[in-house]
């Protein structure tokens, strides 16, 4: 029985994916095989021995210690993509909005209640206030062509725009899907330059925390509209001030409520709406439920943040094992692996091993089930982080949606 804790409110369609006579889920359970989270906070959670794996039903994964997961072979999966269309859907409506204020619009018309028959004149002669431009032939910069930034792109260019596009790691997968019309631009200073609009799509790292500053907001054009839709972190919030009060950046729509932009006139806080759908919160779900079920079953992972995508098609050898080996990224592994395997008489049906950074992880099918003492020979190796042993007869695998 495998023990699956939930630490936020789950998608019941996306838990019901999980055989009941072979899973336990519930928000207290101890010593639980794998998490799944949303949003709750993680950073000072004590995790438990037993936890092999945290699903997060979402794609950013600030609220989970990831390194600290690795050190402990915890593989940390998301789910990209299941949430773009909910966002990108949002964009759109940004895009539009950020243009023609109907937020300020429709928040007059409302102080016009009780005028009775005036309100007709009255709304022609206070609509000139709310005038903003089209859309239509103007030019946005789309600063990240992942999953929502690529459907982003595509639908902004059905609707007129001329858009360009800057992702120096953009996937052989989102570049099939970008619309041809969509140009690539030579350098970020020259997306932003040139762009009327500018819509961000990357994560939040090291490197592209608070990118979006003073000496950026400098080199764009004077009334220029920016959308983020991704992290909050990514804009230095004091330098858009500055700039939407200086007149630089006409309106800065963020899905990352903050002080200090709530009381900006030109700055538009949502809070946190971008996969806030009932559609996104079940295709997220489904993802990370499939996910952990592979994992936990198969050994086979897609879409970690932390481990290398690593599996095998084929199912376990019934009379066998299958092991699943998480280690250091150092030489001699892989020899030492199969030396124990060789010393216990052990025929390898199938192998396979694939590394991220300085994390590596090894799919082994065995034509015999392996002793403990064997398990515990290569729980000993120097570098090894975890063991562990799938004997066959489960189901084969069932394909995982990839990013």
């Amino acid at each position: 029985m495998y023990k699956i804790q939930t630490l936020n409110k789950i998608s019941p369609d996306g838990l019901a994916l999980f055989p009941r006579d072979s899973y336990e889920i519930a928000s207290e359970i101890l010593n639980p095989e794998a998490i799944l989270v949303r949003s709750a906070e993680m950073h000072e959670l004590e995790l438990p021995k037993s936890v092999k794996a945290i699903a997060r039903a979402g794609a950013g994964v600030n609220n989970i210690p990831v390194a600290k997961c690795t050190e402990q072979g915890i593989v940390v999966f998301n789910t990209p993509g299941a949430n773009a269309n909910a966002v990108k859907e949002l964009v759109i409506g940004a895009l539009i909005f950020s243009s023609r204020p109907v937020h300020k619009a429709a928040s007059w018309a409302k102080g016009l209640a009780g005028k009775g028959d005036e309100i007709p004149e009255l709304a022609e002669k206070g609509k000139s206030q709310f005038v903003g431009p089209e859309i239509k032939g103007k030019t946005l910069g789309i600063i990240g062509l992942g999953a929502i930034g690529a459907m982003v792109a595509n639908d902004a260019v059905a609707l007129g725009m001329n858009v360009i596009g800057f992702d120096p790691f953009i996937s052989v997968d989102a570049a099939w899907s970008l619309s041809r019309a969509v140009h690539k631009a030579e350098s970020l200073d020259a997306l932003l330059a040139k762009s009327d609009y500018i819509s961000i799509h990357v994560p939040q790292t090291n490197d592209t925390k608070g990118f979006i500053n003073a000496d950026k907001l400098r080199i764009m054009k004077k009334g220029v509209r920016i959308l983020n839709f991704a992290r909050g972190g990514l804009v230095n919030n004091a330098d858009m001030i500055q700039a939407v009060k200086d007149g630089k950046v006409a309106c800065h729509v963020t899905d990352f409520a903050d002080e200090a932009m709530l009381d900006c006139e030109g700055v538009v806080c949502l809070p946190h709406l971008g996969a806030s759908t009932p559609e996104a919160e079940e295709n997220c779900a489904y993802m990370a439920v499939n996910q952990l079920i592979d994992f936990l079953e198969n050994g086979n992972i897609v879409n970690s943040v932390n481990f290398p995508k690593c599996k095998i098609d084929g199912c376990i050898p019934e009379k066998g094992a299958r092991l699943c080996i998480a280690n250091k990224n150092v030489p001699n592994m892989i020899g030492q692996i199969t030396s124990i395997l060789a010393g216990a008489k052990l025929n390898i049906a199938s192998m396979t091993n694939q590394n991220r950074a300085d994390v590596a992880y090894n799919l082994i099918d065995v034509e015999d089930r392996v002793s403990e003492n064997v398990l515990a020979n290569l729980r000993d190796i120097d570098g090894v982080i975890g063991v562990r042993m799938i004997p066959g007869g489960n189901a084969c695998p069932v394909p995982v949606e990839e990013e």
